[in-house]
């Protein structure tokens, strides 16, 4: 090897190793940036660094309120209330908004909110949606804390969580586990997308918050698994994603309800086999399988076996979308709908209702 080889060759090692140490300390730089790698590995004495989520649990906890739910007895109310429910509540704002579930303050004459702190408010209930489970209630205070809200970055399977709530009244907890399965539906309205987790949720966390490893909200948990009456305890918990909770919110806080469209039908998708019996060219759209005979689909004269294929100038792959699209539309409007109709295509024009909400 001559003398310009050798030093060829040294100096492509040099380079290689500057160029190594630079992304190094580029990738450093962004995590300390993120407080990633701060929030999860914490001194411990004797120079020991260990996993903790504490960092994340100090930004979200104080925001997590416990809510006492009282019931008068109407025959003697000057008697004090007994205790209606129990159950969580997070601190959404300064103005003290707090979200929590609608099954913990339902049927509640009187609702106390209390702080990590000590403090205790009697809340008032700004509304409710009994449809996804969700109720705002507000208090008056000073000084209120509240919790970081993530509504950027959508919750993945393996993300690791923890749920804070107050199980049992035995006081503010934590658990930790990861994000089971998302988009789980069924459950309680029909089309609301969960997060399952395997995060303990028991009677008393519904309402409270599920945050990721930077303390940020992703969710309101709800609900935990059960079969039978043995309760939960089987590891399949779910919450309410942040992004649905906080739109609802909003539109608690400036309507007291949430106001949704109505078309009156009852629809499932397109398999293969319906797809050749009704001459459809693919999957895509939804089969109208029944008509509510005094709802707006009926004074369109949409007919069962008719296959919507557009809706409001929009494709309509199944039937998520179309009930997502028909509820969000603002009831008195006049839409177009694109069926398929024994093999041919018509466009029936309707105006939308308002859904009428049944609570249980």
């Amino acid at each position: 090897m001559t003398i310009k080889e050798t030093l060829l060759y040294l100096g492509k090692a040099v380079l290689f190793g500057l160029i190594m140490a630079a992304m190094f300390l580029l990738v450093t730089h962004y995590f300390d940036n993120k407080n990633l790698g701060s929030s999860l590995l914490q001194n411990r004495g004797n120079n020991t660094v260990e996993l903790s989520f504490a960092k994340a649990v100090r930004r979200a906890a104080p925001a997590v309120v416990n809510i006492y739910s009282l019931s008068i007895d109407q025959s003697r109310p000057l008697n004090s209330g007994s205790l209606q429910g129990l159950g969580s509540g997070v601190i959404m704002s300064k103005e003290g908004y707090i979200l929590t579930n609608y099954h913990v303050i339902k049927k509640a004459d009187e609702i106390v909110v209390a702080l990590q702190d000590g403090r205790k408010f009697t809340s008032e209930v700004v509304g409710f949606d009994p449809e996804t489970d969700l109720s705002v209630l507000k208090i008056e205070g000073d000084n209120l804390p509240t919790v970081p809200v993530n509504l950027d970055s959508p919750p993945q399977v393996g993300d690791v969580v923890l749920a804070i709530g107050n199980p049992y009244n035995l006081g503010q907890t934590i658990t930790q586990g990861i994000i089971s399965a998302t988009g789980r539906n069924g459950l309680s309205s029909g089309y609301l997308d969960f997060l399952q987790t395997d995060a303990a949720i028991n009677a008393g966390n519904s309402g409270g918050a599920l945050i990721d490893t930077n303390g940020s909200l992703i969710g309101i948990n709800t609900a935990a698994f059960q079969v039978g009456g043995e309760g939960g305890g089987h590891g399949i918990n779910f919450a309410i994603p942040i992004k649905l909770a906080h739109s609802i919110m909003g539109k608690l806080i400036k309507n007291g309800r949430v106001i949704r469209g109505a078309l009156g039908i009852s629809g499932e998708p397109i398999n293969p086999v319906v797809a050749q019996i009704l001459n459809l060219p693919d999957l895509r759209g939804v089969l109208v399988t029944g008509v509510d005979p005094n709802g707006p689909a009926a004074r369109a004269q949409l007919q069962p076996r008719d296959v919507i294929i557009k809706y409001d100038g929009e494709d309509v792959p199944g039937v998520e979308m179309l009930m997502d699209r028909i509820a969000e539309t603002t009831p008195g409007k006049k839409i177009m709908m694109t069926v398929i109709r024994q093999g041919k295509q018509q466009v029936l024009p309707v105006i939308i209702d308002e859904k009428v909400v049944v609570d249980n």
